[in-house]
């Protein structure tokens, strides 16, 4: 989530940012160009108050009393252009150069010198030239009108150069630009520091879902900081976790009590059936079915009770080697599948896991009494160790009848039994409790079909202590 969410206010800030700077680098222009026309114009103002009494005609025909002012303006407009390197000239209406500097520069017929010098001739200060940029070269013209008795009598221009000006303007914007780039640096991390103070709650909620979903019901959300709205909903969710547990603690008190309760009814019922047996024929059929059902009866109350503790069992994990338990129980369960005519093979390698080896060795109990149950004579049943990625795996395949999509669907729910295989003994409940007894150490069951014919069942355990939840400071490693 913060990878979602740092973007966007990374985005969000830039475009703030960007949205202050662009309008503020553009004024910054702006004013700088200005104070360029405001120098410029200050100085067509001195030079045409020098030219308003110069009497001379374009061709300098009269020179009485006016040529030492001539010389001033003539002079005045050199020493500008030797300073500044700005051209500046005194032009009459016509064009022609009353004094100019350099000497060579006159009005071109076309341009922007030409267009100021026209709009001055019109008795006003040429129209503020464009606004120039650090990327584009150019000149800044500006002509102001000399005036003799309300008459415009020449002219005078500026022409300069715009280096300086795009110069001055880039360094302001670089510190801008440095100026927003310490704000961005500042506002990404004050972003990394809200999203973390925001977010933590979260990444605490869901791994305390995580953990109470995996079956450690114990966990609970600890105490963090973050907006008000999260902490009221870490609250919530503890309130809520606490009454989940109490639900499922009063489910198993309740089923563990009733199995209880129910044995010792059950045990006397059954004593008083082989009392009554004594009295009757020994091939009575309604008392070795009712001895049947009693049996069958009490074997359900203890699955109930194993069901019950599993669930809610604590799982001591350790470091197992999976390979070897296999084999040990391969050879538990071989007398009885030479018995029923079923070959019962395996091929396990030394492969370690993270596991408790009580739990890990009834859930293979009961994975292969089911194969070897249901497998007819003559079938085999094969138990297969492999590892891969972070899980090891125990698959058991066996030659039986298999079951149908809608069965593999079902199966390990409890009391759920097959409708072809209602005559076969058990509960419904034995890979109920493998499941569970897996799940408390963060291992899995799975079913699937065995080609061509038969059930394939794979128990998975984790083989690092981080995916079983295993507290390393209590690891120990068992040894072949």
């Amino acid at each position: 989530m913060r990878t979602r969410l740092l973007p966007l206010l990374i985005v969000l800030m830039a475009a703030v940012l960007l949205a202050l700077g662009i309008p503020l680098a553009a004024s910054m222009a702006a004013a700088e160009q200005q104070k360029v026309v405001v120098d410029r114009i200050d100085d067509t103002a001195r030079f045409a108050a020098l030219a308003q009494f110069v009497t001379d005609g374009p061709s300098g025909s009269r020179r009485t009393s006016t040529d030492e002012r001539w010389e001033t303006l003539r002079s005045e407009l050199d020493s500008y252009h030797d300073v500044y390197g700005i051209r500046a000239g005194v032009f009459y209406r016509n064009g022609s150069a009353m004094a100019n500097a350099p000497g060579d520069w006159f009005v071109p017929q076309t341009g922007e010198v030409r267009s100021a010098f026209d709009e001055a001739l019109l008795s006003r200060r040429s129209h503020d030239p464009e606004q120039v940029w650090p990327w584009r070269r150019g000149r800044l013209v500006v002509a102001s009108p000399v005036i003799r008795d309300g008459d415009v009598i020449a002219v005078v221009v500026t022409d300069s150069p715009t280096g300086s000006l795009r110069s001055r303007t880039l360094h302001d914007w670089l510190l801008i630009a440095a100026g927003e780039s310490a704000a961005m640096l500042l506002a990404v991390g004050a972003a990394l520091r809200l999203t973390g103070w925001v977010l933590r709650p979260v990444r605490v909620l869901d791994a305390t879902t995580h953990d109470i979903a995996t079956g450690r019901l114990k966990s609970r959300v600890a105490a963090a900081g973050g907006p008000p709205e999260l902490r009221r909903l870490a609250r919530s969710f503890n309130e809520m976790a606490d009454h989940v547990e109490d639900v499922l603690e009063q489910q198993r008190a309740f089923v563990a009590d009733a199995s209880h309760q129910l044995r010792n009814p059950l045990s006397a019922l059954l004593l008083r059936i082989e009392l009554l047996a004594l009295e009757l024929p020994e091939d009575n059929e309604e008392i070795a079915s009712v001895r049947t059902e009693g049996k069958r009866l009490a074997q359900v109350l203890d699955d109930l009770l194993d069901l019950a503790l599993a669930e809610h069992a604590e799982a001591e994990l350790c470091l197992t080697d999976i390979g070897e338990l296999a084999r040990e129980r391969l050879a538990a369960w071989a007398p009885a599948a030479e018995a029923k005519g079923v070959l019962l093979t395996g091929d396990c390698p030394a492969t370690t896991g993270w596991a408790d080896p009580i739990a890990l060795s009834s859930a293979l109990d009961a994975v292969i009494d089911n194969a070897v149950k249901f497998t007819p004579e003559g079938g085999r049943v094969e138990v297969t160790v492999s590892f891969g990625g972070d899980t090891a795996k125990v698959v058991v395949t066996d030659t039986g009848p298999g079951l149908t999509d809608e069965e593999l669907a079902r199966v390990g729910d409890r009391f759920w039994r097959s409708g072809r295989h209602q005559n076969v003994k058990g509960s419904g409940l034995g890979l109920s409790i493998t499941r569970a007894l897996l799940a408390a150490g963060g291992g899995s069951i799975e079913y699937g079909r065995h080609e061509p014919r038969g059930l394939r069942v794979t128990v998975s355990v984790p083989r690092h202590a981080e995916g079983a939840g295993a507290d390393e400071r209590a690891v120990r490693t068992l040894r072949a």
